[in-house]
């Protein structure tokens, strides 16, 4: 941006932009910058102050990146990992031999690197650290995932499940970018939820805000794996998507087959997916009712199918929810896989109490 536009973004006279922009050259923190047409000179971030790393585990692979200030991915690496039957260790153990990798090919100065954000499919206890349910990551349970890549890695790591992860990448590089009031949904193995409010993720008081995968849809539904009945997840995860479909379509089935037959016409993959979308719907009418988002972002593998499941999911948020809040945008999510990495990036870039990198 100009200094004229940061002065008008900002409230701030110029004279005063200008006397921080000063200072902030001289600490080597922006750089100045030629802009095509009639701008003029704009600053920006210096790509030589600091570095963020982002770590994600799915359920079948890991994958790293490495970010500059400006939210230039530099490096991206992933590999193959069962995260779901892998243990802590090992996972923890691949995710630094990918980092280093990356640091030795990039030639990449660690005295840089501001942090870790490291991105896992599965619950964890804000108070402890610790990934919870007994379900959800076995391999994982009663670790401490900050502390064991910390000490892997030598550097300050912050972690957070992959939905929120997902939010966060769509409000700085997706299809909600700009916006600071967000419902995310990613639907996948399960369903998961993430928010931001105020431009900031939301975790709630004990950390588990978002579950929208366990709002109850139908109180006599099916057992969820959470014990309760009639789960979101129930309906719309990957089980409740195949499960209808093996006996005509083989019991290795998964979610990118049944969204490629759903594209090619086969009915009833097109069936499943719009019952999914409409138990969706009535969890995110309640939502919205409840949080009035700007905007409800939905990405993981079932978002693949674009309007085969937005259109049933739009139709039973209108029907359900109240005023302006039948307007609410309903999108899919425009990063695929890499949200989550980005994500876990975009956490170290935005917490800027946790940057301790020096400019050179």
């Amino acid at each position: 941006m100009t200094q004229a536009e940061l002065a008008r973004a900002s409230g701030l006279s110029p004279a005063t932009v200008s006397s921080i922009a000063h200072e902030l050259r001289d600490e080597e923190w922006v750089v100045d910058e030629e802009l095509e047409g009639a701008r003029g000179r704009a600053l920006a971030l210096s790509r030589d102050a600091g570095l963020a790393v982002g770590i994600a585990f799915g359920h079948s692979h890991v994958r790293v990146a490495i970010a500059d200030l400006a939210h230039t991915i530099l490096a991206e690496t992933e590999d193959r990992f069962d995260t779901d039957r892998g243990g802590a260790a090992e996972g923890v153990a691949l995710a630094a031999s990918l980092f280093r990798r990356l640091v030795d090919e990039r030639e990449v100065d660690l005295d840089l690197v501001a942090g870790v954000g490291m991105g896992l499919p599965g619950p964890l206890r804000r108070d402890t650290g610790e990934v919870g349910d007994s379900t959800i990551l076995p391999g994982w349970i009663a670790s401490h995932p900050a502390e064991l890549m910390r000490a892997e890695l030598g550097l300050d790591v912050t972690v957070e499940n992959d939905a929120n992860l997902g939010a966060l990448a769509e409000i700085v590089w997706g299809a909600a970018r700009g916006r600071s009031d967000l419902l995310y949904l990613k639907i996948s193995t399960g369903v998961g939820g993430g928010l931001i409010l105020g431009g900031r993720l939301y975790h709630g008081h004990a950390g588990t805000a978002g579950e929208i995968g366990h709002t109850t849809i139908d109180e006599t539904g099916p057992i969820c794996r959470c014990g309760n009945r009639g789960c979101l997840e129930t309906f719309a995860g990957a089980e409740a998507v195949l499960e209808p479909l093996r006996r005509q379509h083989g019991p290795d089935l998964t979610l990118r087959q049944v969204v490629a037959m759903a594209d090619a016409g086969d009915a009833g993959c097109r069936r499943v997916i719009a019952d999914a979308g409409h138990a969706v719907g009535r969890a995110v009418a309640d939502a919205c009712n409840i949080l009035a988002p700007e905007q409800v972002v939905i990405g993981g593998d079932l978002a693949r199918s674009g309007d085969l499941l937005l259109d049933p999911i739009r139709a039973a948020t209108a029907r359900a929810t109240i005023g302006a809040m039948r307007e609410i945008p309903v999108t899919t999510g425009t990063l695929g896989e890499r949200a989550d990495v980005l994500g876990a990036v975009a956490l170290v870039l935005r917490d800027s109490e946790r940057f301790v990198a020096q400019p050179g």
